[in-house]
């Protein structure tokens, strides 16, 4: 078959399972992204409120019939799903009526949480936006699902577009999306979060990135990568801000080495670099114009539970204290269970093997670490935070593979081998 026919089919086998859990994906936050994109449509606050609850409880009602069908005790009981449904509607209907009738009716989301926690997400439209066509054609719960497909599918595709770039087999480019789509990449990328919008943009700036180092299509890489960034400030300015500063890092460091070793730098990695710069200098300035939640909002958030407690005295002083308790728990539970990290060191001998793409990956998946480290909390939902990281296996381990393909394909292109004994 065409590679392209390869390409859809592991599209198409992935949506296939994705069938096996339509509800039930969703975490708190993504209610704001729900409500943001109903309102988008034209829906008004208490349609969008009602739709939200709807959905989230009607996922929170199937994840509890799922865990009593297996659940060695009370297999046997009446089915609890009725019962969570109702008491999750009531829950949420009574936080949301109150900050309605409190006047907090300001912006695109529905008041879920307090106003200073709800800001965050109004400055935040980019995955709404992407949203809101699939919920208005097809309700909430196939739109959610349907995006959420295509989102990570889209993923895939560019991690197959960005091997194919680098010169990778068509069965290596093909391993690498697979590798996507199974990985906790294609997990984080379902849910009804801007994880899958970060992760095709990131993959969107490595692809313009391999086309600047390949020299082929320059221009076309760095309006690649321009775009991305751009893109990913409507999706999560943060991000951008980590993502820019990261390649700028790393075109610096591929200038430099170039020039140690008494070679040009050449003008790709430069032109990188100041793309990363320009990325990082347009946040922090369109940020402050726009009026954004700054840094320091964002730790008085993660310290005080969403603004439920009030603001730390000394947050900076808290913040580090706990970033330290975080990475020495992080580096045990992940010494425990070392997956996480022997895919790392595989995806980085693997980039090895294209020396100035490796750094802007590694530097790429080090935007995983960064966003983090911004939120140390142990707690969140399926290491969704530091996702980005897998992107180094993702593109890594198929380049570190190369070698035994080409062995496996040369003798059967030479003259027959003859049976050993």
């Amino acid at each position: 078959m065409r590679p392209r026919t390869w390409v859809l089919l592991l599209a198409a086998l992935f949506a296939l399972m994705q069938l096996a859990t339509v509800e039930g994906r969703d975490t708190p936050d993504s209610k704001n992204y729900v409500s943001y994109a109903l309102s988008l449509t034209g829906a008004d606050e208490r349609e969008a409120a009602a739709a939200t609850i709807d959905h989230y409880c009607a996922g929170r009602a199937a994840m509890a019939h799922r865990a009593q069908l297996v659940d060695v005790v009370r297999f046997h009981a009446p089915d609890p799903a009725p019962r969570v449904l109702e008491e999750c509607r009531e829950q949420e209907w009574r936080q949301v009526e109150a900050r309605l009738a409190a006047g907090d009716t300001g912006g695109r989301t529905v008041p879920f949480m307090p106003e200073r926690f709800m800001r965050i997400f109004e400055v935040r439209p980019g995955y709404p936006l992407v949203l809101a066509p699939f919920v208005a054609l097809l309700g909430v719960t196939w739109g959610v699902w349907t995006a959420g497909v295509l989102i990570t599918c889209a993923g895939g595709v560019l991690a197959y577009l960005v091997l194919r770039t680098l010169a990778a087999p068509v069965p290596l480019a093909l391993t690498g999306m697979a590798l996507y789509l199974v990985l906790p990449c294609g997990t984080t990328a379902m849910r009804p979060m801007t994880e899958g919008l970060m992760l095709a943009l990131t993959l969107a700036a490595l692809w313009g990135c391999a086309l600047v180092l390949g020299g082929t299509r320059p221009r076309a890489g760095l309006a690649l990568v321009g775009g991305a960034l751009f893109a990913l400030f409507t999706v999560k300015h943060s991000q951008t801000l980590f993502l820019g500063a990261c390649l700028a890092a790393a075109g610096l460091a591929v200038a430099v080495r170039r020039r140690w070793r008494g070679t040009p730098a050449g003008r790709g990695p430069v032109a990188l670099a100041a793309v990363g710069c320009a990325g990082v200098l347009g946040t922090v300035l369109v940020s402050r114009l726009l009026d954004y939640p700054s840094v320091s909002e964002s730790v008085q958030d993660l310290l005080t539970d969403h603004f439920a407690r009030p603001d730390r005295e000394r947050p900076w002083a808290e913040f580090f204290q706990l970033q330290g308790n975080f990475w020495m728990e992080w580096t045990r539970r992940q010494l425990w269970e070392p997956l996480f990290l022997a895919a790392l060191a595989a995806g980085a001998l693997g980039a090895r093997r294209r020396p100035a793409f490796g750094v802007f990956l590694a530097a790429a998946a080090c935007t995983g670490i960064l966003n983090q480290a911004g939120h140390p909390d142990i707690n969140i939902w399926g290491d969704r935070l530091i996702t980005l990281a897998w992107l180094l296996p993702v593109l890594g381990v198929p380049l570190l593979l190369e070698p035994v393909l080409r062995r496996a394909v040369v003798p059967a292109q030479g003259a027959p081998v003859e049976p050993v004994g």
